[in-house]
């Protein structure tokens, strides 16, 4: 039992010495990466055209047209 306890100090120890603060210039490129993903998904098939169809409709019946 001493020892689970040990344990669990020295992983709680450990993870606040960790203590990351802030994001990391990887973190970010992911980011940036799959968004572009997405952004290449939606200009390269019909979801775009779908997706900008379904807006124009849901303006017009708010604008009353």
């Amino acid at each position: 039992m001493k020892a689970v306890v040990a344990w669990q100090l020295a992983l709680t120890a450990a993870a606040e010495r960790r203590s990351d603060k802030g994001q990391t210039a990887v973190e970010y490129l992911g980011i940036i990466a799959v968004v572009a993903a997405i952004i290449a998904v939606i200009v390269g098939t019909d979801i775009g055209e779908t997706i900008f169809e379904a807006i124009q409709k849901k303006v017009d019946e708010v604008a009353g047209n």
